[in-house]
């Protein structure tokens, strides 16, 4: 009589003549490991433009309210051909990515700030406890009054929207950081600057990328609503253009193009995870 040993693979009964090969169970801590599997979002969004095609075929919807894909990819090569999307999806390009460099850099300091220290916790959280809910768009007039019909203005909203939600992630982080590491590497006496970049900001970076999926959502949302109220050329401009003159095909083109731009901003936030988060 001769006990088994538990191996990685799984647990092998205790007790008992070994007699033959030892059937091994199968391991099952997987840790919910997540698969890439790009290959079934392409089918999802295949399914709903041949259901959309078939719809619109089909007569059951009217086309001017809603175009078929065909239509739809029609117009955005027009568009592509004519230069006018370029004009319009340049413009909108440069006012997000200062806007929302401006903003994370913002964030992120707050963020810092209020988990390092206790004093700006008590001024910070409430501040913005009480500004975030509040629709950033609807600081947009009162912001021109201040800087103007140009270009600040709609940065400074972007900014604005981007700022709340990495600042709170960025400080939600900080706090789930473990405080014995912290606390370790203050008893051998590393330097302030050396804990935060080698302790706290790793270990919260999961939760800042996080926080720049909100904030790049938000950050394209405040984009569109503000062109389609103050600006001759970028994609909420065109949005509201196209509508006012029921140029359905073109309004979806638009759509389109805001959809593809979201997904590659998506994809970009994904690619820093896989590259910062390699330890996880």
């Amino acid at each position: 009589m001769r006990e088994q040993r538990t191996s990685a693979q799984g647990a092998i009964p205790v007790g008992g003549p070994v007699s033959g090969t030892a059937r091994k169970m199968r391991f099952r801590g997987g840790g919910f490991v997540q698969q890439r599997r790009p290959v079934m979002a392409l089918l999802v969004i295949l399914g709903i433009i041949l259901v959309w095609q078939g719809v619109s075929s089909a007569g059951l919807i009217n086309r001017i309210f809603l175009p078929s894909p065909a239509r739809v990819m029609t117009a955005l090569w027009g568009l592509i051909v004519s230069g006018e999307l370029w004009r319009h999806l340049s413009a909108s390009l440069g006012r997000i990515v200062y806007g929302w460099l401006l903003g994370t850099a913002a964030g992120i300091t707050l963020g810092l700030l209020i988990g390092l220290f206790s004093g700006a916790r008590a001024v910070g959280v409430p501040l913005v406890a009480a500004i975030y809910p509040v629709p950033k768009i609807a600081l947009l007039p009162l912001l021109i009054l201040w800087l103007g019909i140009g270009e600040l203005s709609k940065v400074v909203t972007i900014a604005a929207s981007v700022f709340f939600p990495t600042a709170i992630a960025t400080f939600s982080g900080v706090d789930s950081v473990p405080r014995n590491l912290i606390r370790m590497a203050q008893s051998f006496n590393v330097p302030l600057r050396a804990i935060i970049w080698k302790v706290l900001l790793p270990g919260a970076l999961p939760g800042i990328l996080s926080g720049f999926r909100i904030s790049v959502a938000a950050a394209l949302l405040v984009l569109v609503a503000a062109e389609m109220i103050g600006a001759q050329f970028g994609l909420g401009a065109f949005l509201i253009a196209t509508g006012n003159m029921m140029q359905t095909d073109r309004l979806m083109a638009g759509v389109v193009v805001l959809s593809a731009l979201g997904l590659a901003m998506g994809a970009i936030i994904s690619f820093l995870e896989r590259k910062l988060l390699t330890w996880r």
